[in-house]
């Protein structure tokens, strides 16, 4: 994998030159339109990158991009992959590697999830403090990914604290309702059943959903400062009365997007800006 992402890292330099991200956004189910927010952007498929291949889940553009704004260039992924898909961890760590790769000290992981907490309602937004990983397995089982990555690395704090309250800032400065919370991941596709929710409640998970917690291992092991932000899409099974499918989403991120948009391009452009 070392070989494919400095072929990336070549090629994305070769398009767009020298440049030197502050921050790296990984998009979510439901997210991509966050990029509405930013004026300036280039935008590269992942399918010409090498090393990358195409998403498969409806609302993945499937896009790589570079914003600059207020003098701070952002790395946007317009998609990610997933466990569920079947294709391993490979595509999964990619998007990490590659972001490292060309100097991003911060990843920002979005996503959407499954409302647990009871204080939670459709198009709320979670910031995470901390994760469950109850996915199959671990995205760093076998040889290293890179040599900065320790063989057993600390997760005493996977999400900055210190980001957490800038986040939280910016949402209190413009009256957005954001929640601390813990997210829990599986691997899916099938949505949870009751039972589980139950479980998870009882665990201390306040949203479930199927992705981040890889990405976030990831890049907490190669040191970068990791913040994650779930939209609340829906209530999880058994707390909501209604079957679960992947329109509520692209349902609820309309509804939450102008604070998404808000959250997302002032932490990206003033915050990261600010630390770095």
């Amino acid at each position: 994998m070392h070989t494919k992402i400095e072929e990336a890292v070549s090629f994305i330099r070769s398009e767009w030159g020298n440049f030197n991200p502050t921050t790296s956004l990984i998009c979510g189910s439901g997210w991509g339109d966050v990029t509405q927010a930013f004026s300036k952007l280039q935008v590269i498929q992942y399918t010409d990158i090498p090393g990358m291949s195409h998403t498969t889940v409806s609302g993945h553009a499937g896009n790589l991009l570079l914003a600059e704004q207020n003098n701070q260039s952002i790395l946007i992924f317009q998609g990610r992959r997933h466990f569920y898909e079947g294709e391993g961890w490979g595509p999964i760590q990619f998007p990490v590697l590659l972001a490292y790769a060309l100097g991003a000290k911060i990843l920002f992981l979005t996503n959407a999830a499954g409302g647990i907490s009871s204080d939670f309602q459709v198009g709320d937004l979670m910031v995470l403090e901390d994760h469950l990983n109850f996915m199959p397995g671990n995205p760093l089982i076998g040889p290293a990914l890179h040599p900065k990555i320790p063989r057993f690395p600390d997760q005493s704090e996977v999400y900055d604290r210190t980001l957490q309250d800038h986040l939280l800032e910016i949402a209190t400065l413009h009256q957005i309702p954001v929640h601390r919370g813990c997210y829990l991941a599986i691997s899916g596709p099938a949505f949870e059943t009751p039972a589980e929710i139950r479980a998870f409640a009882k665990l201390g998970a306040d949203a479930v959903g199927m992705s981040t917690v890889p990405e976030a291992m990831i890049a907490n092991a190669l040191g970068m400062k990791v913040i994650g932000l779930s939209c609340i899409s829906n209530l999880a099974a058994g707390i909501s009365d209604q079957p679960l499918s992947h329109q509520d989403v692209e349902d609820a991120s309309i509804q939450a997007l102008p604070n998404m948009k808000k959250i997302i391009l002032e932490f990206t452009t003033k915050i990261a800006g600010d630390i770095f």
